[in-house]
Parts: structure tokens; C-alpha cells; sequence
């Protein structure tokens, strides 16, 4: 069997850390090798930013945000993204002191009037947003220079 594409839910979930570096590290060179795409699906960002190439951040059953994952990690634009991210573990136990979490509210959408869409924000990068969060979006891209 020569799989080409391989689902793995949560296959690292339960193990200690030291099987979870052996297993990654094998995930990785299968990739590389056999030029495999996975779907990985895992809670643990730190692992997923390891592994993915691109990543889409899912909230109550739908896709909120899907980009190439460093770009994604480095400049989230859907609130449950940043708030998803701002609870990834700071190796740094300094920094980790002074992180401020970002909680979730999905009562600032506005949606009632100005229903959201799946959309392409930047080349590649798509998030939920309706009209006005949209506009919002491209503001921020525009000034971080993305």
C-alpha cells in the first residue's frame, strides 16, 4: 500500500515526549520522502506549526481562517485565531509571564445584517469575515506590510 494522502487525528495526542519527537520525526520524513499530504488534525499548535505547511483554525465546525502556516502564526486575522494562538505556550518563561491572553467573543461579529463569507483575503490566505471585518483585514495587511 502506497497511501497519498493520510489522515491523522490527534496521533500524537497521548504519547510522552520523547515518542512524540520519534513519531514527528518519522511524520516528517515520510512527507519528505513519499511525498505524502496529511491532514493533521491536533489541538497542540506548537506541534502543528511544526509539521503543516498550511493551517486552517476551526471553530464550532467551520473553517475560520486557512493560510500557509507561518504567515498564518505570525499575523492572524480572525479573532478566535488570536485568541487560539495567544494561549500557545511561550518557551521563554519571561515572555510567558507577560503574555496577555486574548479571550474569544464571537458576540463582536455583526453577522445578523452582513452575513460572513469564506473569503480570500490575501493570496492564499482565506478567512470567515463578513463586509466591514473584510475591509478591516485588508487594513491591517496593508499596514503590517504582508
Amino acid at each position: 500500500m502506497e497511501p497519498e494522502f493520510i489522515v491523522a487525528d490527534e496521533p500524537i495526542s497521548a504519547l510522552d515526549v520523547s515518542i512524540r519527537a520519534q513519531v514527528l520525526n518519522l511524520l516528517s520524513s515520510l512527507q519528505e520522502h513519499r511525498e505524502l499530504t496529511y491532514l493533521f488534525i491536533a489541538h497542540d499548535l506548537s506541534i502543528v506549526r511544526f509539521i503543516t505547511d498550511r493551517t486552517a483554525v476551526i471553530y464550532k465546525g467551520k473553517i475560520v481562517e486557512l493560510g500557509e502556516t507561518e504567515k498564518l502564526f505570525n499575523n492572524p486575522l480572525h479573532p478566535y485565531t488570536k485568541a487560539l494562538l495567544s494561549a500557545v505556550p511561550e518557551p521563554n518563561p519571561l515572555k510567558e509571564r507577560r503574555k496577555k491572553l486574548q479571550v474569544y467573543d464571537p458576540t463582536v461579529h455583526q453577522y445578523e445584517m452582513d452575513p460572513p463569507e469564506f473569503v480570500e483575503i490575501e493570496e492564499g490566505h482565506f478567512v470567515l469575515a463578513n463586509q466591514e471585518e473584510q475591509a478591516q483585514y485588508r487594513a491591517v495587511l496593508a499596514g503590517s506590510g504582508v
